[in-house]
Protein backbone atom coordinates (compact mmCIF):
# COMPACT_ATOMS: atom_id res chain seq x y z
CA UNK A 1 0.00 0.00 0.00
CA UNK A 2 2.76 2.42 1.06
CA UNK A 3 0.33 5.30 1.40
CA UNK A 4 -0.68 5.20 -2.26
CA UNK A 5 -4.24 4.92 -3.50
CA UNK A 6 -5.09 2.06 -5.84
CA UNK A 7 -8.05 3.04 -7.98
CA UNK A 8 -8.99 -0.60 -8.53
CA UNK A 9 -9.36 -1.20 -4.79
CA UNK A 10 -10.75 2.16 -3.69
CA UNK A 11 -14.47 2.68 -3.27
CA UNK A 12 -14.27 6.33 -4.29
CA UNK A 13 -11.85 8.31 -6.38
CA UNK A 14 -9.73 11.06 -4.85
CA UNK A 15 -11.92 13.62 -6.63
CA UNK A 16 -15.09 12.14 -5.11
CA UNK A 17 -13.60 12.27 -1.61
CA UNK A 18 -12.61 15.88 -2.17
CA UNK A 19 -16.16 16.66 -3.30
CA UNK A 20 -17.49 15.26 -0.01
CA UNK A 21 -14.86 17.13 2.01
CA UNK A 22 -15.85 20.45 0.42
CA UNK A 23 -18.83 20.60 2.80
CA UNK A 24 -16.47 21.07 5.75
CA UNK A 25 -16.73 24.51 7.38
CA UNK A 26 -13.72 26.85 7.26
CA UNK A 27 -13.00 30.46 8.20
CA UNK A 28 -12.55 33.14 5.55
CA UNK A 29 -11.69 36.83 5.70
CA UNK A 30 -13.78 38.61 3.03
CA UNK A 31 -12.61 41.75 1.28
CA UNK A 32 -16.09 42.67 0.08
CA UNK A 33 -19.40 43.71 1.60
CA UNK A 34 -22.27 41.41 0.66
CA UNK A 35 -25.51 40.15 2.15
CA UNK A 36 -26.17 36.53 3.15
CA UNK A 37 -26.05 33.78 0.54
CA UNK A 38 -28.89 31.27 0.68
CA UNK A 39 -28.26 27.66 -0.32
CA UNK A 40 -30.02 24.35 0.23
CA UNK A 41 -27.29 23.42 2.71
CA UNK A 42 -27.82 26.63 4.71
CA UNK A 43 -27.39 30.39 4.80
CA UNK A 44 -23.90 31.91 4.94
CA UNK A 45 -22.97 35.51 5.56
CA UNK A 46 -23.44 38.43 5.63
CA UNK A 47 -19.93 39.27 4.49
CA UNK A 48 -18.06 42.30 5.83
CA UNK A 49 -14.49 43.23 4.90
CA UNK A 50 -11.88 41.93 7.37
CA UNK A 51 -14.52 40.20 9.52
CA UNK A 52 -14.01 36.43 9.84
CA UNK A 53 -16.94 34.43 8.47
CA UNK A 54 -17.56 30.69 8.39
CA UNK A 55 -18.53 29.08 5.09
CA UNK A 56 -18.26 25.62 3.46
CA UNK A 57 -14.93 24.90 1.88
CA UNK A 58 -16.41 24.84 -1.63
CA UNK A 59 -17.74 28.38 -1.18
CA UNK A 60 -14.45 29.55 0.31
CA UNK A 61 -12.60 28.21 -2.74
CA UNK A 62 -15.09 29.84 -5.13
CA UNK A 63 -14.68 33.23 -3.44
CA UNK A 64 -10.91 32.81 -3.27
CA UNK A 65 -10.70 32.13 -7.00
CA UNK A 66 -12.51 35.44 -7.62
CA UNK A 67 -10.21 37.33 -5.29
CA UNK A 68 -13.04 38.02 -2.84
CA UNK A 69 -11.48 36.54 0.30
CA UNK A 70 -8.53 34.85 1.93
CA UNK A 71 -8.90 31.45 3.60
CA UNK A 72 -7.71 30.84 7.12
CA UNK A 73 -6.14 27.39 7.42
CA UNK A 74 -7.66 25.21 10.17
CA UNK A 75 -5.84 25.26 13.50
CA UNK A 76 -4.55 21.73 12.96
CA UNK A 77 -2.74 22.88 9.78
CA UNK A 78 0.08 24.57 11.67
CA UNK A 79 3.66 23.37 11.94
CA UNK A 80 3.37 23.20 15.73
CA UNK A 81 0.16 21.14 15.77
CA UNK A 82 1.23 18.80 12.97
CA UNK A 83 4.58 18.19 14.67
CA UNK A 84 2.70 17.14 17.80
CA UNK A 85 0.46 14.83 15.78
CA UNK A 86 3.43 13.25 14.02
CA UNK A 87 5.17 12.63 17.33
CA UNK A 88 2.01 11.08 18.78
CA UNK A 89 1.61 8.84 15.71
CA UNK A 90 5.19 7.62 15.99
CA UNK A 91 4.94 6.95 19.73
CA UNK A 92 1.86 4.73 19.59
CA UNK A 93 0.44 1.94 17.46
CA UNK A 94 -2.99 3.50 17.94
CA UNK A 95 -4.24 6.00 15.37
CA UNK A 96 -4.33 9.58 16.63
CA UNK A 97 -7.72 11.28 16.84
CA UNK A 98 -6.26 14.79 16.59
CA UNK A 99 -6.94 15.20 12.87
CA UNK A 100 -10.32 15.59 11.14
CA UNK A 101 -11.83 12.73 9.14
CA UNK A 102 -11.09 14.53 5.85
CA UNK A 103 -7.67 15.94 6.76
CA UNK A 104 -6.07 14.63 3.55
CA UNK A 105 -8.72 16.09 1.25
CA UNK A 106 -8.95 19.43 3.09
CA UNK A 107 -5.19 19.94 3.04
CA UNK A 108 -4.95 18.98 -0.64
CA UNK A 109 -7.69 21.45 -1.60
CA UNK A 110 -6.04 24.24 0.38
CA UNK A 111 -2.64 23.46 -1.13
CA UNK A 112 -4.19 23.69 -4.59
CA UNK A 113 -6.28 26.83 -4.12
CA UNK A 114 -5.00 28.78 -1.11
CA UNK A 115 -1.34 27.96 -0.64
CA UNK A 116 -0.54 31.68 -0.32
CA UNK A 117 -2.73 31.73 2.82
CA UNK A 118 -0.86 28.86 4.54
CA UNK A 119 2.13 29.87 6.70
CA UNK A 120 5.18 27.62 6.20
CA UNK A 121 3.30 25.81 3.43
CA UNK A 122 6.20 23.55 2.44
CA UNK A 123 6.82 22.39 6.00
CA UNK A 124 3.08 21.84 6.50
CA UNK A 125 2.90 19.73 3.35
CA UNK A 126 5.93 17.69 4.40
CA UNK A 127 4.51 17.02 7.88
CA UNK A 128 1.18 15.88 6.47
CA UNK A 129 2.95 13.49 4.11
CA UNK A 130 4.99 12.11 7.01
CA UNK A 131 1.82 11.61 9.06
CA UNK A 132 0.14 9.81 6.18
CA UNK A 133 3.09 7.45 5.76
CA UNK A 134 3.28 6.65 9.48
CA UNK A 135 -0.45 5.95 9.63
CA UNK A 136 -0.35 3.67 6.59
CA UNK A 137 2.53 1.75 8.10
CA UNK A 138 0.35 1.13 11.16
CA UNK A 139 -2.50 -0.09 8.98
CA UNK A 140 -0.19 -2.46 7.13
CA UNK A 141 1.09 -3.80 10.47
CA UNK A 142 -2.49 -4.42 11.64
CA UNK A 143 -3.35 -6.19 8.39
CA UNK A 144 -0.39 -8.55 8.80
CA UNK A 145 -2.29 -10.10 11.72
CA UNK A 146 -4.94 -11.43 9.33
CA UNK A 147 -5.53 -15.17 9.31
CA UNK A 148 -8.26 -17.64 8.49
CA UNK A 149 -9.89 -17.15 11.90
CA UNK A 150 -10.38 -13.40 11.43
CA UNK A 151 -14.07 -12.54 11.18
CA UNK A 152 -13.90 -8.77 11.73
CA UNK A 153 -11.37 -5.96 11.87
CA UNK A 154 -11.54 -2.85 14.05
CA UNK A 155 -9.14 0.01 13.41
CA UNK A 156 -10.07 3.23 15.19
CA UNK A 157 -9.67 6.82 13.97
CA UNK A 158 -9.05 6.12 10.30
CA UNK A 159 -9.41 9.05 7.92
CA UNK A 160 -11.74 9.06 4.93
CA UNK A 161 -8.93 8.26 2.49
CA UNK A 162 -7.62 5.44 4.68
CA UNK A 163 -11.08 3.91 5.05
CA UNK A 164 -11.59 4.22 1.30
CA UNK A 165 -8.46 2.18 0.59
CA UNK A 166 -8.51 -0.26 3.50
CA UNK A 167 -12.17 -1.33 3.55
CA UNK A 168 -12.32 -3.02 0.10
CA UNK A 169 -8.86 -4.53 0.68
CA UNK A 170 -10.01 -6.08 3.97
CA UNK A 171 -13.16 -7.41 2.35
CA UNK A 172 -11.22 -9.14 -0.41
CA UNK A 173 -8.64 -10.48 2.02
CA UNK A 174 -11.28 -11.99 4.30
CA UNK A 175 -13.04 -13.54 1.33
CA UNK A 176 -9.77 -15.07 0.17
CA UNK A 177 -9.12 -16.52 3.64
CA UNK A 178 -12.61 -18.00 3.83
CA UNK A 179 -12.27 -19.49 0.37
CA UNK A 180 -8.89 -21.02 1.22
CA UNK A 181 -9.72 -22.31 4.71
CA UNK A 182 -13.42 -23.08 4.30
CA UNK A 183 -14.21 -23.51 0.61
CA UNK A 184 -17.58 -24.98 1.48
CA UNK A 185 -18.66 -21.51 2.67
CA UNK A 186 -18.06 -19.98 -0.76
CA UNK A 187 -20.76 -20.71 -3.33
CA UNK A 188 -19.42 -22.73 -6.24
CA UNK A 189 -21.31 -21.99 -9.45
CA UNK A 190 -20.78 -25.55 -10.73
CA UNK A 191 -22.02 -27.09 -7.48
CA UNK A 192 -25.01 -24.78 -7.44
CA UNK A 193 -25.93 -25.77 -10.97
CA UNK A 194 -25.61 -29.46 -10.06
CA UNK A 195 -27.99 -28.96 -7.16
CA UNK A 196 -30.71 -27.42 -9.27
CA UNK A 197 -33.72 -29.72 -9.51
CA UNK A 198 -34.08 -31.43 -12.82
CA UNK A 199 -37.40 -30.77 -14.53
CA UNK A 200 -38.98 -34.04 -15.62
CA UNK A 201 -41.04 -33.83 -18.77
CA UNK A 202 -43.41 -36.82 -19.04
CA UNK A 203 -45.20 -35.54 -22.13
CA UNK A 204 -44.96 -37.78 -25.21
CA UNK A 205 -42.21 -36.82 -27.57
CA UNK A 206 -43.18 -35.48 -30.95
CA UNK A 207 -41.73 -37.52 -33.76
CA UNK A 208 -39.50 -35.74 -36.21
CA UNK A 209 -40.81 -35.13 -39.68
CA UNK A 210 -39.13 -36.97 -42.50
Amino acid sequence: MAGQSNHELSLFSAEELEFIAEDEIVDIVPNLKMGPLNFISGDFGPFTPQIVTQVPLWLAIALKKRGKCSIRPPQWMSVEKLSQVLEAERDSQEMSDQLPFHYVEISRLLFDHARDNIPDVYMVRSLIEDIRNVRFHKVETDLEAFNGRTIAVKIKNLSAMEVNIVRPFIGRALQAFYKHDSPELIPDPERVSDRRPQVVNNAPRRQLRR
